[in-house]
């Protein structure tokens, strides 16, 4: 019997030769099918790895209180697929909390601390990075009490259903931010890891790397058409977004840095590389 699994991209489908998730029933093969447990992440970011080893490639991050299902712990790692963006891949066991809490609200500062007390002169003792869901239990003066211990300030805080209003604006306060391939945190990110960030911080669903994100994403944009705030420009293996008609927005690995610069200049040089622009899209949300 053929088997099916070249249909499914194992980066969003949990699937190996000797496990595989309930859900993909009838759709791969595999020694046995799990459920997975729930679980979610205790540390302020964490890498999400192609492989259980603990210098194995980093595909993505995942964020502190994101949710994740369990489906193999072996060696020190559990092997998951995140609950935000459905990416499949190994993570350290020590990274993990049990259960997955209902969170009340997400960081919306580019990054935030959390201190002892509700107090901006006590011990800082972590810190959470944009759209960090979390769990709000009370307040105290100018500070959120999270549930587990710890404050953070209440203005780098909304609810849940509470999102900004321009994702290039998210965008931009990365700017200056190193370079990190698969990051998607405030300390380091890559390309589609910056489109990703910003438009969760706006509601707006995004998957996690450049193809998928080439293929869901809004709607595509004649060469006619002139560029406009919050196009989103793809390559093969690389994205950005217009801040203007002129000035692209990118976390790119020639500046090893999020930068701003003039588009034109911009695409000749990345066509040396990744080749010509494949695709403008346009969201609709940023149309107005």
């Amino acid at each position: 019997m053929a088997s099916l699994r070249p249909a499914l991209d194992p980066r969003l489908n949990a699937f190996r030769d000797d496990l595989a998730a309930d859900a993909l029933k009838g759709q791969v093969e595999a020694s046995r099918f799990v459920s997975g447990r729930p679980a979610h992440v205790t540390v302020p970011v964490t890498a999400l790895r192609r492989r259980p080893e603990a210098d194995g490639p980093r595909d993505t991050e995942l964020l502190r209180g994101e949710s994740v299902s369990v489906f193999d712990e072996a060696d020190g790692f559990a092997w998951v697929q995140s609950q935000r963006d459905a990416y499949v891949g190994y993570v350290s066991l020590d990274a993990l909390g049990t259960g997955t809490p209902a969170p009340t609200h997400r960081v919306s500062a580019l990054r935030s601390f959390i201190y002892g007390e509700a107090d901006l002169k006590s011990p800082m003792n972590n810190w959470v990075s944009l759209n960090s869901p979390l769990v709000v239990s009370g307040t105290q003066g100018r500070f959120s009490a999270l549930a587990g211990g710890g404050y953070v300030f209440s203005d780098h805080l909304l609810a849940m259903d509470v999102f900004a209003p321009d994702y290039v604006s998210i965008a931009e306060q990365f700017l200056e931010t190193p370079y990190l391939w698969g990051g998607r945190s405030s300390l380091g990110l890559d390309c589609s890891g910056l489109v990703q960030c910003a438009l969760e911080a706006t509601g707006i669903p995004c998957p996690r790397d450049t193809d998928m994100q080439e293929a869901a994403l809004g709607s595509a944009m004649p060469d006619s058409e002139p560029l406009q705030r919050g196009d989103l420009l793809f390559w093969k293996g690389h994205v950005g977004i217009m801040a203007d008609g002129a000035t692209l927005l990118h976390a790119n690995a020639t500046h090893m840095k999020t930068v701003e610069e003039a588009v034109e200049p911009a695409i000749a040089r990345i066509a040396q590389t990744d080749g010509p622009v494949t695709s403008v899209k346009r969201l609709p949300a940023l149309s107005r």
